[in-house]
């Protein structure tokens, strides 16, 4: 029997139980979830998709997440920053998406405020991979008990914080602990689950984006 915060696979392999063994939800944990990524229009969509779920369950997200692709220009920011409210309308009657009005454009004012973060540090990445947590900040070992007690951390607040003050909206600190989760800039994958091992080694092999100089 898997340990608590696992489960099992038909292929007889633990991972963090929070997929259900769902074959898609799955397929994300094990090919996605947690590896350091520096594609910037995939940092952009996934801090939307994020601001997207408040209130729902990621997998939801995921399901749609095609559709809210075609939605987005591909999460081009650069292409997003031009909509208008034509394009607002059009995602409002897309039932593919979650027809937010408040989250609708708060995707498109994040796509103008990344085109400045972009600006300033050369790529979202540069920036996003200048927070990511030090040695002291990382525990060695990741439990089920200690994710579910604080899906935040000191890192994800100093981010919401400094986002919120360049202008982002829908970036609260769970919002961007869950990014952070998911893009690679900590590995959570808890202990027993096969992937932590293979995750942390891409970790230590992945060369950090650096800031554009001044």
């Amino acid at each position: 029997m898997a340990a608590k915060g696992l489960i099992t696979g038909n292929d007889g392999l633990d991972r963090c139980a929070w997929h259900g063994n769902l074959e898609d939800y799955r397929r994300y944990h094990d090919e996605e979830w947690g590896r350091p990524v520096t594609d910037d229009h995939r940092l952009f969509e996934k801090i939307c998709l994020e601001g997207f779920q408040s209130g729902l369950s990621w997998l939801t997200i995921l399901r749609k997440r095609e559709a809210f692709r075609a939605a987005f220009a591909g999460f081009d920011f650069d292409r997003v920053a031009e909509f208008g409210e034509p394009e607002i309308e059009r995602c409002l009657a897309d039932a593919g998406i979650v027809r937010h009005r408040g989250k609708i454009v708060s995707t498109i004012n994040n796509a103008r405020r990344a085109k400045e973060l972009r600006a300033e540090f050369g790529s979202l990445a540069a920036y996003f991979w200048s927070h990511e947590p030090d040695e002291s900040e990382r525990p060695k070992t990741v439990s089920y008990e200690a994710l579910m007690a604080n899906p935040t951390s000191a890192t994800s607040t100093r981010i919401s914080k400094d986002l919120k003050k360049r202008g982002w909206t829908f970036v609260g600190p769970t919002t961007i602990y869950a990014f952070m989760q998911a893009m690679g800039l900590v590995n959570d994958h808890i202990e027993g689950c096969f992937c932590r091992t293979s995750i942390e080694n891409m970790r230590q092999q992945f060369k950090r984006p650096a800031r554009r100089s001044a």
